[in-house]
């Protein structure tokens, strides 16, 4: 059995505020979650957002990588890269050389988020210093 559930739901590129209407199921284990939540796991903490910015223009070693984002430690970087790998966002090649040579890149999964992070980018800049 379906229940009609009313959510204020907030429109991804935009401030305006709009109702809409959701069917959800009568039962769910955990409870109803917001469909944004997913996308918002697979951007939460400090330096996801930034990874995928990096990568967008293509692969990197890890060394260049962190060079790039700055105030990173190395055990922060390799946890953020194999949490980002687990959920299908970033590939790592390893060449199976020595010395050590790996390669990170965005999978599809991970490119796809490229509008969500502009449209970020946009509002804050529209909003910056409000």
């Amino acid at each position: 059995m379906l229940v009609e559930t009313y959510v204020c739901a907030y429109m991804s590129a935009s401030t305006i505020q709009q109702d809409t209407v959701m069917n959800q199921p009568e039962t769910i284990a955990d409870g109803w979650h917001c469909p944004a939540e997913r996308t918002l796991d697979l951007l939460a903490g400090k330096w996801r957002p930034m990874v995928i910015f990096w990568l967008m223009d293509g692969p990197l070693r890890f060394n260049e990588l962190q060079r790039r984002l700055g105030a990173i430690t190395h055990r922060t970087l390799s946890k953020t890269l194999k949490e980002m790998e687990a959920d299908g966002l970033v590939h790592r090649k390893d060449y199976g050389e020595m010395p050590p040579r790996v390669d990170y890149s965005l999978t599809a999964r991970g490119r796809s988020l490229k509008p969500v992070l502009q449209a970020m980018e946009k509002w804050a800049q529209t909003h910056a210093g409000r």
